[in-house]
């Protein structure tokens, strides 16, 4: 048996999207949902998805 893993968390800690493997941002062998989340928000901008308040 085997399973497959379509979505999975952005891997930014304060984010709380979910993100497919296929379009996430991919940095440092993790799975991100945007380039804010990715780049660790160095801009201090939020991913801007509606409902997270992530900043880093």
């Amino acid at each position: 048996m085997s399973v497959t893993i379509d979505q999975v968390k952005c891997a930014c800690s304060d984010c709380v999207c979910i993100v497919s493997v296929d379009k996430g941002v991919k940095r440092e062998g993790r799975i991100y949902c945007g380039e804010a989340c990715a780049d660790h928000h160095k801009t201090g901008a939020g991913c801007e998805h509606a409902g997270c308040t992530c900043h880093g």
